[in-house]
């Protein structure tokens, strides 16, 4: 498990005094709010940077970090990544995983059958749907309900699921 989680991507300045828009990658924007700091990664370099405000319009977050005050600054941060340290976030639920752990999971049967790699996990309102991609690339979709997903375990790199009548 990597130390940062990827919390969004920064795609373009706001204003002049240094704000930026970020598309977020979690399902809860407020997770922001909530965040002293933040480690922004462009190229392969990280540095930290403290939250000072934190605001939203549309399905976006607006971001102003302490000591970027002016839009040429803002604008070296464009297409960067914003991380946190998994530390920095609150514990999750039992049951509850982040996306990231579990793309890269093997995925076998109750009967110990290997069907594929987790390869991507959309939510459709409802339920999320887990991408289980083979050898040969093929892509099996299995409803991320608790008759399907039977066990999660990060740790070894395996999920255990029930193919019921119709997967």
């Amino acid at each position: 498990m990597d130390k940062y989680l990827e919390l969004g991507q920064i795609v373009n300045v706001k204003g002049l005094k240094g704000e930026v828009k970020v598309n977020s990658y979690t399902d809860d924007n407020t997770k922001f709010k909530r965040l002293p700091k933040v480690f922004i990664k462009k190229n392969s370099s990280i540095k930290e940077f403290e939250i000072e405000k934190v605001g939203y319009i549309k399905n976006q977050v607006i971001i102003k970090f302490k000591g970027i005050d002016r839009v040429e600054d803002a604008e070296t941060l464009r297409n960067s990544y914003i991380l946190v340290d998994r530390d920095d976030l609150e514990k999750l639920p039992e049951g509850v995983y982040y996306i990231a752990d579990l793309i890269g999971l093997s995925v076998y049967t109750e009967e110990n059958v290997y069907l594929g790699k987790v390869d991507d996990i959309y939510n459709t309102g409802s339920n999320d749907i887990y991408v289980i991609k083979d050898d040969l690339g093929k892509q099996k979709l299995l409803p991320g309900i608790d008759e399907v997903i039977k066990k999660v375990d990060i740790n070894s790199g395996k999920i255990i699921v029930n193919l019921i009548k119709g997967l």
